[in-house]
């Protein structure tokens, strides 16, 4: 499974959601001039790149099945 491209780039996909999301709640947690300004920003990069990894995803699965 390591092996696969494919997989790889599931996984580089998933863990950008979780940079994205890490970013966004420590802008959150912060607060202040940042989490104003950026706080939308941020919001919208996690859920494009949220759909992108569970397109991502679910073609692994449908290809791996023998789709």
């Amino acid at each position: 499974m390591i092996n696969d491209p494919l997989f790889i780039v599931v996984a580089v996909a998933t863990l950008a959601v979780l940079a994205i999301l890490l970013v966004g709640i420590g802008g959150f947690a912060r607060g202040g001039e940042f989490n104003r300004k950026h706080a939308n920003r941020i919001m919208r990069y996690r859920i494009a790149a949220q759909f992108v990894a569970v397109v991502l995803i679910v073609g692994y699965v449908w290809l791996r099945r023998g789709g």
